[in-house]
């Protein structure tokens, strides 16, 4: 029985829900987190390279985790479903908070380090991830890219609420706040969300057709084929990455937006701290500047642009923008400056919804999950890279043993990332499917 679109809508208004709720909880305590850190590792100091490097290494070692399990989710959903596969990291994700909740001692802090850098193997990005193919389950291609920008905008909504309400909390009452909300995200996610994929859901455009049909050649038998489809091998993404320009050229400017934004989350709190003295509440402000023009761009500006001149545009102009933000970040000589760059992040925003709307075009129904967990998993691989370059840059041109005086240098290095991103994005035409043609139930081996 085919849903309505009614149907379709109310399921994603609970999907929308659960994202906000699940943004939220993550979000309150991260401006306490660079405060967190440095009481932990170096009380009474604005300059700690341990913090800088603990955290590289910890994304480090997360982005290791990611390159494998997005891409196996997200394939994992496309048999399992959506919800899932959602419980997994919403339910592990707390544990650590729960932990930082508890106490933020030194003893604590280092467990908490090391339960979070091995629930985020499994949780960072999982929830975007199959928020995006829950998405391209349920919106047409044509209005896809616009209801992708709403779900970043409601990430940003969530962003720009749990930042103003952290603005006036502890670090203490943050924590508390962010496990308690994770705690109620999950729970209304088992409860409300519907699953988007129905048990017989034909798949349509499938890339890994063809290595179907060799295997049924071959004479292998159906569950064989079945569990090819579970877990995704390199020569699937090989092959993924082959059948399409648009796809190729997305996953090119996926990683190095994925290695100047790794960059950017290990180096810019610790460069405005030790530059300026920003402490929680000087994050919160510049945090809150940006979620509401995160807002701003992708709830209402992003809708309106899209149909006028295209999402290729928009993902070049993201591009653009970003690299010249870190120019200027990199160069900022008084404390305003990252307040008045930071608005200028709405054009930036631009970028991941477009071309995660662009990867959703170029894929079938039920292959939604490994197109999108291919993504990730590209961007995880750059999140390895990135803070093992840029950790010890940003650590060593705010010492005293800088080569030369440039505290800024790893931010420009971090626009340069954005810069290359820019050239292949400029290469993208219209994004056409892999395939236009539909495959029926019958085209694969019942179970």
């Amino acid at each position: 029985m085919e849903e309505n679109n009614d149907d379709k809508l109310g399921r994603v208004r609970h999907l929308f829900v659960t994202v906000f709720l699940s943004n939220l909880g993550i979000i309150i305590v991260t401006p306490a987190m660079t405060d967190i850190t440095m009481s932990a590792l170096c009380p009474d100091q604005d300059q700690c390279s341990l913090a800088i490097y603990l955290s590289g290494f910890q994304q480090a070692i997360i982005g290791v985790g990611s390159v494998i399990m997005m891409p196996l989710i997200g394939n994992l959903s496309d048999v399992y479903g959506r919800k899932a596969m959602l419980t997994l990291p919403m339910t592990v994700s707390i544990i650590p908070l729960v932990i930082l909740a508890y106490s933020r001692e030194r003893n604590y802090f280092y467990a908490y380090f090391v339960f979070r850098t091995l629930t985020a193997m499994v949780a960072d990005g999982s929830v975007q991830c199959l928020a995006l193919a829950y998405v391209a389950d349920s919106i047409s291609e044509g209005k896809r890219c616009a209801a992708i920008g709403m779900l970043s905008g409601v990430g940003s909504v969530a962003y720009l609420g749990g930042t103003l309400v952290a603005r006036f909390l502890s670090a203490a009452q943050a924590s508390q706040a962010s496990a308690f909300i994770s705690i109620l995200a999950t729970v209304y996610m088992r409860i409300f969300l519907k699953e988007s994929l129905r048990q017989n859901d034909a798949i349509t455009q499938p890339i890994l057709k063809t290595g179907i049909e060799n295997c049924q050649r071959d004479g292998e038998s159906s569950s064989k084929i079945k569990v090819f489809k579970k877990i995704p091998s390199p020569s699937d993404f090989v092959f993924l990455l082959k059948s399409s320009r648009t796809f190729s050229l997305a996953a090119t400017v996926a990683f190095f937006q994925s290695f100047g934004d790794g960059g950017l989350a290990s180096s810019l709190l610790y460069f405005l701290k030790a530059r300026f003295h920003f402490s929680k509440d000087q994050f919160a402000d510049l945090f809150l500047i940006g979620y509401l023009s995160s807002v701003i761009s992708q709830l209402l500006i992003m809708p309106l642009l899209v149909p006028l001149i295209g999402e290729e545009k928009l993902l070049s102009m993201g591009m653009l923008v970003g690299f010249l933000n870190m120019l200027v970040y990199s160069i900022a000589w008084s404390v305003w400056i990252p307040y008045a760059i930071t608005g200028f992040c709405m054009f930036v925003m631009f970028a991941s919804p477009c071309l995660r709307s662009m990867v959703s075009k170029q894929v079938g129904h039920s292959e939604q999950g490994m197109a999108q967990g291919c993504i990730s998993g590209i961007s995880s691989v750059a999140n390895i890279i990135s803070p093992v370059v840029f950790s010890p840059f940003t650590a060593l041109f705010l010492s005293d043993r800088a080569p030369f005086d440039f505290p800024g240098f790893s931010l420009l290095c971090i626009g340069l990332a954005y810069l290359i991103a820019f050239i292949p994005s400029t290469m993208i035409t219209t994004a056409t499917p892999i395939s236009s043609g539909e495959v029926a139930n019958n085209d694969f081996p019942e179970a």
